[in-house]
């Protein structure tokens, strides 16, 4: 399945090994390049048919030699399109072409110090003689093959660059797409605009001009039904649908009453007040927290709410007449998760949705060529406000697993006061856009405290930050002691209930970012 889109020149990334291929995918549409990323062993005709204005072969955690180990059709090479690998695809190109790999066990991991050998290159035109590089190999390439020209080393790596301009055929030992490569983007933006001369027209405007007549196309006189959360991904489809399709959109909003304070409320100013989208608001809170009434094991709560909001949500789609399509938003990634070879080793589609029986809709997903931080950068170009844009991730069950121990409406109340304390002081000190995630969470136990003259028993509030790059791991914030401070002492004077503030400081691994 592909996706990619018709009017923009597109990049195929060949994955070798998944992280290396995303990094690269985005780095190079951060150079205004709209980039796909396509398995190693797509075929030379596949490539030719998609047209592709370049390709670049990833990086990869495998030995050429090793068993089982990815190889890309090496047709491929011969195609005459503009082709850059990096580490695993020096090697790959190498081993096609007859140059030689030998087996070594001297690996070169780090930083290492490039030294450029020849100026007039291609694709190291304009660096310095010197340069900080990262390299993550054992394998490098001892021979070029016949026509290529060794431009860089390291001390360590004869061959760090190489390239065969008549061929179009470029590689590099090192990793230009990670940040410690000191001109590592400075190289990829050469290779797409100056050799490959891809024009940068992968803007905003651009991406929302031809979602929109994507979707057009799609739907045509149709009507289309969302499922709006108030989340970025969710709130960025309903307002590109409803950019695109008007009043054949209908959103409904689900409201579990696990949201954090004013967040019910923001929805639906946003999208009914402004926006002036048909919204459904069902205020389904009394209905939660029935059948949550008990329950105090996190994965109950949260498959509870999971079925729950499915079944309320297709309650009310049942209500509405002629409608065929159900947006959801899937983004690039779980796109790339699902098709993967190794998919169940990665995660399952977050999206999957149950129908129940007898109800069916055709999906739309506008945004599944996208990043995250594509999407955000979509949301601000079509206007939805900052606190929606750059809202902090936010578990589906909401406050539900940020609560432990059974759910009520007093502690929903609770630790939403306490947790709005939280995000305002955080913003206060101008740190909400450099902490990944700051929030409240109230735990299932109290402890003695001193309040005036007056003994209390009352509930703590654990307040938990951390930063992090994509929450696959995560440390503990460093906030200043006196933020901490503020903080706690707010909490406990405006917090009916609360005589104690705790600062989480563990790291994932081992924890979790989430407490449930």
């Amino acid at each position: 399945m592909t996706h990619e889109l018709e009017h923009q020149p597109t990049v195929l990334v060949l994955d070798f090994g998944a992280q290396y291929a995303q990094l690269i995918a985005r780095r190079v549409r951060e150079a205004r390049v709209y980039s796909e990323i396509v398995p190693y062993d797509i075929s030379a005709d596949e490539i030719a048919r998609r047209k592709p204005a370049a390709l670049v072969l990833s990086g990869g955690p495998a030995s050429v030699y090793a068993e089982g180990a990815p190889h890309m059709d090496p047709r491929i090479l011969e195609l005459g399109i503009p082709i850059l690998g990096f580490c695993y695809g020096i090697q790959e190109m190498a081993l096609h072409l007859g140059g030689d790999i030998p087996r070594t066990d001297i690996g070169e991991y780090g930083f290492a110090e490039l030294e450029v050998l020849e100026p007039e290159c291609q694709l190291l035109e304009g660096l310095p003689k010197t340069s900080q590089v990262w390299m993550s190999h054992r394998d490098s390439v001892g021979t070029a093959p016949t026509g290529f020209t060794v431009t860089a080393r390291t001390a360590t790596t004869a061959i760090a660059a190489m390239e065969d301009s008549s061929r179009k055929l470029y590689a590099t030992q090192f990793h230009p797409e990670v940040a410690h490569t000191q001109f590592g983007q400075e190289i990829i933006k050469h290779f797409l605009h100056d050799i490959a001369e891809i024009p940068a027209m992968w803007t905003m405007v651009n991406i929302i001009d031809e979602a929109v007549d994507r979707i057009r196309e799609q739907v045509g006189t149709d009507h289309v039904i969302c499922g709006l959360s108030g989340g970025v991904d969710s709130s960025v489809v309903a307002a590109l649908l409803h950019r695109a399709v008007g009043d054949q959109l209908t959103c409904v909003f689900v409201d579990h009453g696990m949201l954090r304070l004013d967040e019910a409320e923001q929805v639906i100013h946003v999208f009914r007040d402004t926006f002036r989208v048909d919204l459904v608001h069902v205020q389904a809170e009394d209905r939660y927290l029935s059948l949550l009434a008990g329950v105090t094991d996190p994965e109950q709560k949260r498959r509870i709410i999971g079925e729950e909001f499915w079944k309320v949500f297709f309650d009310e789609a049942e209500k509405l007449k002629g409608v065929r399509w159900l947006a959801q938003g899937t983004l690039y990634p779980d796109v790339i998760e699902s098709g993967s070879k190794h998919a169940a080793k990665i995660k399952s589609h977050h999206n999957l949705i149950p129908f129940p029986e007898g109800v069916h809709f055709d999906l739309i997903e506008p945004l599944k060529t996208l990043f995250k931080d594509e999407v955000r950068a979509v949301g601000a170009e079509l206007g939805l406000p900052d606190e929606i844009v750059h809202r902090q991730p936010f578990p589906g069950p909401g406050l539900a697993v940020r609560i432990i121990g059974e759910i009520t409406h007093e502690k929903l109340e609770t630790l939403r006061r306490a947790d709005a304390i939280v995000r305002e002081e955080i913003g206060n000190w101008d740190l909400n856009r450099e902490v990944w995630q700051y929030f409240a969470v109230l735990p299932d136990i109290r402890s003695v405290g001193v309040m005036g003259d007056e003994r209390t028993y009352g509930h703590p509030i654990i307040i938990r930050a951390v930063a992090s790059a994509d929450a696959m791991t995560a440390d503990w914030a460093r906030l200043p002691h006196d933020l901490l401070a503020k903080m706690s002492n707010r909490i406990i004077n405006e917090v009916e209930g609360i005589n104690r503030v705790a600062y989480d400081i563990t790291s994932k691994p081992p924890g979790t970012i989430e407490w449930e």
